[in-house]
């Protein structure tokens, strides 16, 4: 026993892994920035009334190591916080006790030496006050007995609860704290029951003979075993078997988002969407620094390498220039691997004589790039990989001479689409230009932030927010055109600001026109050089 204490008494006094790390970057927000989108949020609030902001659930990467660990979007952006096992409350009125008055409550994962040695370093309530700015901090076990009363507010606002957090069994993990706010809130939830509602949600949105097999199939299982799901009049109407028509009506009639719900998604949504100054600083970086590793692969690809290495030099540079990790799974796929709009094998051992569609976008400091530049292998574009890579560009062109304030969100599309089919049209690869979403299914622009589809409200666009225009052509094998179309893949993606008059394209310094993209193909790059031992 007395060995186990000055082990312990060691690591706390001694240990240089438990004392405050240095030589940390010095461009993170400010706490003062954290502190005015609380003040931000809480202004949005409807009169008496607490929101909840829980920290995201660490996940399993295999047996008992887990993935690097990222927060969530929304309590980082609203206090700086990048650790687990915590929840943020924000009132929208000062708070009155016996002992003190307060705003907000902030309850978060407590020191622990021990398993700082193992797994890093912890704020805890002391380096919170200290580093973010609270003033009222708690440790996570004391959010269950703390003395609040959710039954006084007219309005508890919180987003959905997650379906798949674990639960360590402590009462305070994000599991516990989560359990703990809903018991204090009086909040009904059943976890069959929202994963039931998520895959509604879904339906709602889009419905095929796919998903809604499945969904039957899922509803049917889960309601066996749960009397809750199988009570709820929307499920009972799925389970009878309805065809597509019937589906649609239940469709309508689908009604499952809370009021709370509702307004964290409205009041985070319109926060997000315009960005602040000292974002837009480290959006720049993420953006610039992505477009320099675009570069370096476009000068250094031949037909002989492979796709993996192509990323490979991606993540080189990120890491050089400092950037903790990408902001989505990367996509690197040649040929027929581009026609596939979220491939993330990155596999295919040579690009041989193939475009190479790279959508790979860095994350600095919690906000992310998402660029994407399509390129021969060659150095050189075929005529039939030049002429869909034209449309691709003159749609592009077109989306942008209508960036600005006041443009609606659909508009960037309808243009884009517009563009793409008379392109196709023309090369005879389409016989209508009804049949363009053949050839382009996806949106053309998505708002860019702390997420690579950031949040946003998707109306007018608004001065400083940053959005995508991502037109682009994927024509698979056995398309029904001429076969000198197929594995033809290219999208180009900029990351855009809009200006109240125009707009600002932060990812200009990688190259788009395709006679700009042979020129850079043309030169040499550092990674040329690079000589590593053969293993075999």
């Amino acid at each position: 026993m007395k060995q186990y204490l000055f082990f312990v008494v060691w690591i706390i006094i001694f240990n240089p892994i438990a004392r405050t790390q240095t030589d940390l970057p010095n461009d993170y927000l400010s706490k003062d920035f954290h502190k005015g989108r609380r003040e931000a949020f809480r202004a949005l609030m409807p009169e008496n009334s607490v929101a909840a902001v829980f920290s995201y659930s660490e996940k399993v990467f295999s047996n008992d190591v887990n993935y690097f660990y990222h927060p969530n979007p929304d309590l980082y952006y609203l206090t700086g916080y990048k650790e687990p096992k915590a929840v943020l409350l924000i009132f929208k009125e000062l708070q009155s006790s016996i002992s003190q008055n307060y705003n907000e409550l902030f309850f978060v994962r407590k020191r622990d030496a021990i398993k700082e040695t193992w797994e890093g370093r912890r704020l805890g309530v002391e380096g919170v006050k200290e580093n973010l700015g609270f003033t009222h901090v708690y440790e996570g076990k004391e959010f269950y007995d703390f003395s609040v009363d959710f039954s006084k507010f007219d309005v508890i606002i919180h987003d959905e609860f997650p379906v798949d957090v674990s639960d360590d069994e402590t009462g305070y993990d994000v599991f516990g704290l989560m359990e703990s706010f809903r018991i204090k809130a009086n909040i009904d939830y059943n976890r069959d029951k929202i994963k039931l509602q998520n895959l509604l949600k879904s339906l709602k949105r889009s419905l095929s003979v796919d998903n809604l097999a499945y969904f039957m199939s899922y509803c049917k299982k889960l309601s066996m075993v749960n009397a809750e799901v199988r009570s709820d009049p929307i499920i009972k109407r799925v389970i009878n078997n309805p065809d597509a028509s019937e589906m649609n009506k239940i469709k309508a009639d689908i009604k499952i988002k809370p009021k709370g719900i509702d307004y964290f998604k409205d009041i985070t949504r319109t926060l997000r969407e315009v960005k602040k100054e000292e974002e837009l600083v480290l959006l720049r970086k993420a953006v610039k620094l992505s477009c320099v590793a675009h570069n370096e692969v476009i000068k250094s690809a031949t037909p002989e390498m492979s796709e993996n290495k192509a990323h490979g030099i991606h993540l080189y540079v990120h890491k050089h220039y400092g950037a903790e990790d990408e902001g989505y799974a990367p996509i690197v796929g040649a040929g027929a691997n581009g026609c596939i709009l979220h491939y993330d094998a990155n596999i295919r051992q040579k690009l041989n004589n193939d475009l190479l569609l790279m959508d790979v976008g860095a994350e600095y400091h919690g906000y992310t790039a998402d660029v994407t530049r399509t390129f021969p292998a060659t150095g050189k574009f075929s005529p039939e990989q030049k002429a869909i890579y034209e449309i691709v560009y003159e749609a592009q062109e077109e989306v942008f001479k209508i960036c600005r304030e006041g443009t609606p969100f659909s508009a960037l599309n309808t243009v884009a689409s517009a563009v793409i089919a008379k392109g196709l049209l023309k090369l005879g690869i389409i016989k209508d230009e009804m049949e363009v979403r053949t050839y382009y299914p996806h949106g053309c622009s998505h708002y860019l932030g702390l997420d690579v589809h950031d949040k946003g409200m998707y109306g007018p666009l608004k001065t400083n927010s940053v959005i995508t225009v991502e037109p682009g052509i994927y024509i698979p094998a056995n398309s029904a055109c001429d076969k000198k179309w197929w594995n033809i893949g290219v999208r180009i993606e900029d990351d855009i600001l809009i200006l109240k008059d125009g707009y600002e394209n932060l990812s200009e310094m990688s190259p788009r026109k395709w006679s700009e993209i042979e020129k850079l193909a043309g030169k040499k790059s550092k990674f040329n050089e690079l000589g590593l031992p053969e293993i075999k």
